[in-house]
């Protein structure tokens, strides 16, 4: 194996990590299992982290940057406020199709970590990211288009939230792509009529 830094060993570690979490469950996941994903010896793994939280924790990080890395990729910056939302939104909801695996794991990183003692605030660290990422999203696109909301940042970004990640997981226990469609079709709707131009 050619020599790797620590960085590029966590990220190997990290990616190891989901897929085993991914095809075993989460409890499943033992250290043990990942090093031999990642093929690498056990005492790497103590030595890029501390405890199976610090590395919980990076699992919902990467994931979440899977996630954000396409919504990014859409975004139209020269495109109305709603053509651009929706393009967002759809990179998103692509991952979802095509990464469902992942995205349930979250759901199921979510339930472990509420669940297991010392864990607790990993579930809160989760949301607060989501909701972090997105309220940082909808500035980004009211800078650029020169537009307001109705409502507060933070409360808009907390709505879309509640919807796309009821969605997804809605979308994976019953399926329905159009159904999916339309209702990312009307939530982004909804929000461009929240949307004023600056004076």
């Amino acid at each position: 194996m050619a020599r790797m830094s620590a960085d590029e060993r966590r990220e190997r570690l990290v990616e190891a990590a989901i897929t085993v979490m991914t095809r075993d469950g989460v409890a499943r996941a033992t250290t043990r299992a990942i090093v031999a994903e990642a093929e690498m010896p056990l005492g790497v793994f103590h030595y890029c982290f501390a405890s199976k939280k610090e590395l919980v924790e990076q699992v919902i990080g990467t994931i979440n940057a899977h996630a954000v890395s396409r919504v990014m990729a859409m975004t139209d910056t020269r495109a109305t406020f709603r053509e651009s939302l929706r393009a967002s939104v759809q990179g998103y909801w692509e991952h979802v199709l095509t990464h469902p695996a992942e995205h349930m794991l979250t759901y199921e990183l979510t339930q472990y970590a509420l669940r297991q003692p010392g864990f607790e605030g990993v579930a809160r660290t989760q949301y607060e990211l989501y909701l972090g990422t997105l309220t940082a999203f909808l500035d980004d696109i009211a800078n650029r288009l020169a537009v307001t909301y109705e409502l507060p940042t933070p409360v808009l970004a907390r709505y879309l939230m509640t919807v796309v990640d009821g969605l997804t997981l809605n979308w994976i226990i019953l399926g329905g792509e159009p159904e999916a469609a339309a209702v990312l079709d009307h939530v982004t709707d909804h929000v461009a009529g929240l949307v004023r131009e600056r004076s």
